[in-house]
């Protein structure tokens, strides 16, 4: 199957041992997206690096700029005003919707239901106009900077923002009246590819892929990073451990993040949006930019972030897991080591055990359940 299935959700191929209908064996074969992201980064400063970070995982660009501007803030101790974390919360918030919209309506044309697809691009489409509004993009936004955001909110964005909330409530409403309890829908989802609690744990699963199986660990309550902690908001999780239980932890998430946004935009605080001080980097006092053999580059490059020369590991609950940065720097502008932790490289692991013993229309139903985006499966 694959890689141009047209339910593959990108470039992902199988190799599938059937025997009639039953999966004897099955093994992924990946890398056919792959852009070598992680060597782009040792070549790269954070500021010049920034741009490339919303191609890993493109429907949740939010989370792959704040896992980078994330990591520089913690090695340097760089303070972020508080009005920019709430921003960021927000932005972050509406992005988990957008891309769980984006994983509901490919699922269910998966499992043969049709309108779904449709509609979630509604919503999804509100969201974007937000995003375009606040960053200037609608999917690649570059908007996140070392120590705050690149702009401010502008005027009567927090009203649309309410607005949307609102509006959305009612359309979450209206897929769980269309598809929760639909007979065909639950005769292909309940039971079908069912991780218990300590299998999640031993393969390294995260996200709602661990929260179905019944173990309640979210990164932005056990992490406490940005501000979600002055908000009042639940882990949604469920016991079972089948596609249905990962669809409804789903769909319980995207209420929680409007929970979130709203809270964040009746209490977000004035102040500024950026560190000022944070642009004025500890930066290398000789660079070889001021050697002789350049004296004839009439510009000279701007000051950068400078690595110490420590190791670090950032992560953040990103929406289909932990996305997480393992650097190492080496007293330059660029990181020595840029390892990227990619959620749905690591959910994908379990996929070959899951479809084993099962029928062949239900390898659909549970790639579609583990929700993986090939951008930063392969990076």
């Amino acid at each position: 199957m694959g890689p141009h299935h047209p339910l593959m959700h990108g470039v992902l191929r199988l190799i599938i041992t059937p025997d009639g209908e039953d999966v004897i064996d099955c093994e992924p074969i990946l890398g056919y997206l792959h852009r070598g992201m992680e060597k782009i980064a040792e070549n790269r400063t954070i500021i010049q690096y920034l741009p490339y970070v919303t191609r890993w995982d493109y429907l949740a660009t939010m989370f792959t700029e704040e896992i980078t501007v994330n990591g520089p803030e913690q090695l340097g101790n760089i303070q972020v005003p508080k009005r920019a974390r709430y921003i960021r919360v927000i932005m972050l918030e509406l992005s988990r919707i957008a891309s769980h919209l984006l994983w509901l309506g490919p699922f269910m044309a998966d499992i043969g239901a049709q309108t779904p697809f449709f509609y979630i691009f509604r919503e999804r489409e509100l969201i974007y106009d937000l995003f375009e509004a606040a960053t200037g993009m609608r999917m690649m936004h570059n908007y996140f900077g070392i120590g705050g955001v690149a702009a401010d909110l502008p005027h009567g964005w927090i009203d649309k923002c309410l607005d949307f909330c609102d509006y959305f409530l009612t359309g979450v409403a209206e897929y769980q009246k269309l598809i929760t309890r639909n007979l065909i829908f639950l005769e292909r989802v309940e039971g079908v590819g069912v991780v218990g609690g300590e299998e999640a744990i031993n393969w390294g699963l995260s996200g709602p892929m661990l929260r179905a199986s019944g173990i309640q660990w979210d990164l932005r309550k056990v992490d406490h990073y940005e501000c979600y902690d002055e908000f009042d908001w639940e882990v949604q999780w469920k016991k079972e451990g089948d596609s249905l239980a990962r669809y409804l932890v789903r769909i319980g998430e995207m209420t929680e993040s409007i929970k979130i946004i709203q809270q964040a935009l009746e209490g977000i605080p004035g102040g500024p949006y950026e560190n000022l001080e944070a642009r004025r980097f500890d930066k290398a006092g000789d660079s070889d930019w001021n050697d002789f053999d350049y004296r004839f580059i009439s510009k000279k490059t701007s000051s950068t972030f400078e690595f110490s020369k420590q190791e670090l590991y950032v992560r953040v609950e990103a929406p289909k897991g932990e996305l997480g940065i393992f650097l190492i720097g080496d007293h330059s502008a660029f990181p020595w080591r840029w390892k990227i932790r990619p959620s749905g490289f690591i959910n994908l692991q379990i996929l070959p055990q899951l479809v084993k013993r099962m029928k062949l229309a239900d390898i659909m139903t549970i790639l579609g359940s583990i929700d993986i985006i090939m951008g930063e499966v392969d990076r």
